[in-house]
């Protein structure tokens, strides 16, 4: 693939927003560009700027929710890295024909961004996001 995909952004897993908020906002000085709650995938989310990317922070709201499980498993930290893409459709049947493991058919997600993920054992161990660009 000749394109360039940026990163959209890098998703961490937190116990809680605020306790996160006051490293990232308080101490680091990143502003919060975002909050909402996504309620398909029962997740406080808030988006800080970081130059050209951001930093998406996401909170469970349930224990048995994605983020959840993953916090009870691994524990906070890097939950997926995101790739900006400019025609997510496209980007998904080529990922499939070459044999990649989409784990969700394209929603919508925090920003009302359409999105997909990849399987970790398709990318190396990596657990990755494609969004769609905002035309």
């Amino acid at each position: 693939m000749a394109n360039e995909f940026p990163i959209d952004h890098l998703g961490i897993a937190v116990a809680s927003l605020e306790g996160a908020l006051h490293f990232y906002r308080d101490q680091l000085g990143l502003a919060v560009t975002h909050r909402e709650t996504v309620a398909g995938e029962r997740v406080h989310v808030a988006m800080l700027g970081a130059g050209e990317s951001r930093i998406e922070l996401l909170e469970p709201t349930e224990a048995d929710s994605p983020i959840g499980k993953f916090l009870e498993k691994r524990g906070p930290g890097l939950h997926h890295i995101s790739l900006r893409v400019p025609d997510l459709a496209a980007a998904v049947a080529r990922l499939t024909a070459a044999g990649s493991r989409i784990l969700n058919e394209p929603r919508i997600g925090a920003g009302g961004h359409r999105y997909v993920f990849v399987h970790p054992s398709s990318t190396g161990g990596v657990l990755l996001e494609l969004v769609e660009a905002h035309s």
